[in-house]
């Protein structure tokens, strides 16, 4: 039967060479499209370094001169800060609670740093990194992953004003070190080389934003001192799971009662679902219309290959029927068919991964990992474009062959 669909679709070759051309490039096209998709849905699916559910971002304000309630004898202290902290630390809901400096997830203020290691000159971080001046139990809230094993409580433990933790991944894109391996290791941080700081612990990597890879989000984790502690700052707290139910409104109920300490008050609470949408609310929409795009370019290609298999398999009603008459089955005759057809986009796919293949060194396509091209993914890619394809090239046979099987054999010769 090989031998027979070969002189077959030799015989045929100049139907069957137009039908070459529509393949091939509508395996280009599917492939750059399922590469996207596929750069896309593994972004959006690795890990995030961090669990922002059941949490909640507490706004403090100062009560200025202008409000009937300002109390000038009050002046603002750390302490003030401390103790709307503690004060929340013993509600039986609140499982953990931390002060920080531009350092939530889901946060467009950033700071970053310099890092540099004592001991091996030739390390250092001249790209931009993120770094998150945090009270230890910040760790705690977000639930923060140390590389080799060690709890978000474990790593609160290792956080001192003299210590710093950082993310595993800081100078494996240049350099091919892992964090992990420099633990124990002196830095320096901030371009100043006078004051060195001991890395207690490498961190899973935390991720900027859910449409960023962690290949591209790096970060240090350093002490706040009590100094630091201010109205502005961050306070965020991590809910009992079993106990987080109305939460916000709780707080605001009892916050002019419980949380008004001196002229400081708390003057809004958000949650990280909130903070989490509204953040992302661009790349979504971005990525929505990108989609929308995409299914429309895919329908298009879909119904083409439809209307061109279908018309293809219309037009052999009389081949079909003399298969029959000559004893052959429905499985073998749909089987046949769709063995010419898959051998045909084989032909086209070989064809075609020479383009793509190109068109990934020329960077054309999307970044993943710091790289256009990579094995593993451009096999994927190409074979799952294959897959579509085939799958469309499946629906365009089905139903007009079933059909042309129904047509008694005599019928469809005496059409022909």
């Amino acid at each position: 039967m090989n031998k027979k669909l070969f002189i077959q679709i030799r015989n045929e070759w100049r139907t069957n060479l137009w039908l070459l051309i529509e393949l091939f490039l509508v395996s280009i096209v599917m492939w750059f499209i399922i590469d996207y998709l596929y750069v896309q849905y593994s972004v959006y699916n690795e890990p995030r370094g961090f669990d922002a559910t059941h949490c909640y971002l507490i706004e403090m304000e100062y009560l200025t001169s202008k409000s009937a309630d300002f109390n000038p004898a009050d002046t603002l202290t750390t302490d003030d800060v401390a103790e709307i902290m503690d004060r929340l630390r013993h509600r039986p809901e609140v499982e953990a609670v931390s002060l920080s400096q531009n350092s939530y997830p889901y946060n467009g203020s950033n700071s970053g740093c310099v890092i540099q290691c004592d001991s091996l000159n030739s390390i250092n971080a001249h790209s931009y990194i993120v770094r998150r001046m945090v009270t230890p139990d910040f760790l705690k809230v977000f639930r923060y992953q140390g590389t080799q094993g060690e709890t978000s409580e474990q790593l609160a433990k290792m956080l001192t004003e003299n210590t710093f933790l950082a993310s595993d991944n800081i100078f494996t894109n240049r350099y091919g070190v892992k964090m992990t391996d420099l633990v124990g290791k002196s830095f320096f941080l901030e371009g100043d080389t006078t004051k060195s700081f001991k890395l207690s612990a490498a961190l899973k990597t935390v991720r900027y934003i859910d449409y960023q890879s962690a290949y591209n989000s790096a970060s240090i984790v350093r002490f706040l001192p009590h100094s630091q502690y201010r109205v502005g700052a961050e306070l965020c707290v991590r809910v009992k799971a079993d106990k987080d139910v109305d939460f916000m409104s709780h707080l605001k109920a009892d916050s002019e009662k419980q949380f008004r300490i001196g002229n400081v008050f708390i003057s809004n609470i958000r949650s990280f679902h909130d903070i989490r949408r509204n953040f992302q609310q661009y790349q979504t929409n971005q990525l929505r219309n990108y989609l929308a795009g995409m299914g429309f370019l895919m329908l298009n290609i879909f119904l083409g290959l439809l209307g061109t298999f279908w018309f293809r398999t219309q037009q052999r009603r009389a081949e079909i029927a003399l298969h029959m008459a000559l004893g052959s089955t429905t499985s073998s005759v749909f089987g046949r068919l769709l063995a010419e057809a898959l051998l045909l986009l084989s032909f086209a796919t070989i064809l075609a991964i020479i383009v793509d293949y190109n068109l990934a060194r020329a960077e054309l396509n999307a970044w993943y990992n710091g790289t256009t091209l990579s094995v593993g993914r451009f096999i994927i890619t190409v074979l799952m474009s294959w897959g579509v394809i085939a799958l469309m090239i499946l629906l365009g046979i089905w139903f007009p062959a079933r059909k042309a099987m129904a047509v008694q054999p005599a019928e469809a010769l005496h059409e022909e």
